[in-house]
């Protein structure tokens, strides 16, 4: 495992640590890490993509959202709405658009709108942008393969939680669940998206020469 993914997987320990038990110090210490460390690992692959910008979006919107408070919220509902478009455009370029990847996420989006739209004051606009524009990813992401469409389908999840949250609609463990599905959604995200490192090549040996042998009749 490369020291990127290594020091990801520490980063990403102590977050978690840090939100259960919801102790500040260790998020803001933790969390800006995250989108860094893949970033790192994915640019040492292939140099700067789509996916990387859409990290660097990241990790503007995980210290917007360390901020309590309206304000920062819809900040960082903005980068991440950034991230979104960047992984959309991405895995457009990638593999074609699944129909039933389309229909299904399709009408996910609408109805989660429909049910949280009462809940959700204010919000209830922005949510229902950024929730098409992640949705949209989610689609695309069915088609590059099962690991990319698994880590969108946990961002997804994630930020289904916290629209959950902002629909005054909360429980126990939800901010540990949220964090979890966003740590393994951007690690598959990346991983999934590296080009694999071409296979040694072959050497073929040559058939070994033989002389021609003496006629051995008489």
């Amino acid at each position: 495992m490369s020291l990127p993914l290594r020091l990801f997987f520490v980063a990403a320990a102590v977050e978690l640590t840090g939100v259960a038990l919801a102790w500040h110090p260790l998020q803001w210490i933790a969390k800006p890490l995250l989108a860094p460390l893949l970033l790192w690992y994915l640019y040492r692959q292939a140099g700067m993509s789509l996916i990387g910008w859409g990290l660097v979006f990241a990790f503007a919107g995980d210290v917007a959202l360390l901020v309590p408070g309206l304000v920062p919220f819809l900040l960082g509902m903005a980068c991440f709405l950034g991230t979104q478009i960047c992984f959309l455009l991405a895995f457009r370029r990638r593999a074609p658009l699944l129909l039933p990847a389309a229909i299904g996420y399709g009408v996910l989006w609408a109805a989660l709108n429909v049910l949280l739209w009462p809940s959700l004051g204010a919000l209830r606009i922005p949510i229902l942008v950024y929730s098409l524009a992640l949705s949209a990813m989610a689609a695309a992401a069915a088609g590059v393969s099962r690991t990319v469409a698994a880590g969108a389908a946990l961002f997804l999840l994630s930020d289904l939680l916290i629209g959950l949250g902002a629909a005054d609609l909360d429980f126990a463990g939800r901010d540990l669940i949220v964090m979890t599905t966003y740590i393994a959604a951007l690690l598959l995200i990346t991983t999934g998206s590296a080009p694999r490192p071409a296979a040694p090549a072959t050497l073929t040996q040559p058939a070994p020469h033989r002389s021609p042998q003496p006629d051995a009749r008489p």
